[in-house]
């Protein structure tokens, strides 16, 4: 990530600091900012830092101070990753997508080298919820409705058109997540066709994204399953779950219950599990990153 500057933002912010003072202004429906509101906010906008930045690739991470001087030093790209809760079978946690995603998009922001990461969408459609449909039937899944996952990835991408970035990438890693993605991508695109903010959606990331981090993995380190034991999880999902924590997996409680692997596959010693996760991520994000830069290029 790129060091941040404690000086002047300089004319790189002036455009966003003209957009949000006009978008502000016109957004009073009850009140008007009077002249004096308006260059004490301006003011405020363009104050400099008096401390060293944070260092994240997670904008919850970030001051807002911070994430205003990487968009002004030009950190212009954001990525919204989707995950979901959803049962993962008997050892994995509900938030299994979340967990992959925690590990998976800074890598991806990193290889970009001018993104960072919004906060993981953690709802999504997983199934009707009355009568239930899908991962519904079981107990802890949280599913919204597509018009609901529609409207809240819209409602953060604008809000992320707001504060300055110039594009903007929707990603996920389940199924479900891509219809409502591809909708909100091409809605927002015609949208905003004449403005500086664009919007993408890398598919990629999920298909064939996934396919391809498990052939690299058979072709490359030599991991291939020997048998399916009949779960919503393989050694891809429980490798990469483990770079985030182990015990989201049930690690230790499997190893005391003679139960430490997945589909033929051991999961033990940790070290190498979790090594094993690391280069599945490294891969998967270096295919995803020269994806968005197709999209984001074209």
């Amino acid at each position: 990530m790129k060091m941040m500057k404690t000086n002047d933002v300089g004319n790189r912010f002036l455009w966003l600091l003209l957009a949000v003072l006009s978008t502000t202004t016109q957004a009073q429906t009850n009140s008007t900012l009077t002249a004096q509101q308006e260059a004490e906010f301006a003011i405020q906008l363009a104050a400099n830092r008096s401390i060293a930045a944070g260092q994240s690739y997670w904008i919850e991470e970030l001051t807002w101070m911070e994430i205003r001087d990487l968009i002004a030093d030009g950190t212009t790209t954001i990525i919204i990753p989707t995950g979901g809760i959803e049962e993962n079978g008997p050892y994995l946690a509900t938030g299994k997508h979340n967990l992959i995603l925690e590990a998976t998009c800074p890598e991806i922001a990193k290889k970009l080298g001018n993104a960072l990461c919004a906060p993981i969408v953690k709802f999504v459609p997983e199934g009707n919820i009355n009568p239930p449909s899908g991962s519904m039937l079981f107990p802890g899944t949280i599913s919204l409705t597509q018009a609901t996952y529609e409207a809240l990835l819209t409602d953060i991408a604008s809000s992320l058109k707001q504060s300055g970035f110039t594009d903007i990438v929707l990603i996920g890693d389940s199924g479900g997540n891509q219809s409502g993605m591809a909708n909100v991508a091409a809605t927002l695109s015609e949208l905003w066709s004449n403005e500086i903010t664009r919007i993408h959606f890398a598919k990629e990331f999920y298909d064939p994204g996934w396919e391809a981090t498990e052939q690299y993995t058979e072709r490359e380190l030599g991991i291939a399953e020997s048998r399916h034991d009949g779960y919503h999880d393989d050694i891809w999902v429980t490798a990469m779950m483990m770079v985030t924590d182990p015990e989201q997996v049930r690690y230790r409680q499997r190893v005391e219950a003679g139960l430490a692997s997945i589909n033929g596959i051991a999961i033990e010693p940790l070290d190498e599990a979790v090594q094993l996760g690391r280069k599945m991520i490294e891969f998967r994000a270096g295919f995803t990153a020269e994806a968005i830069r197709g999209v984001v290029s074209n």
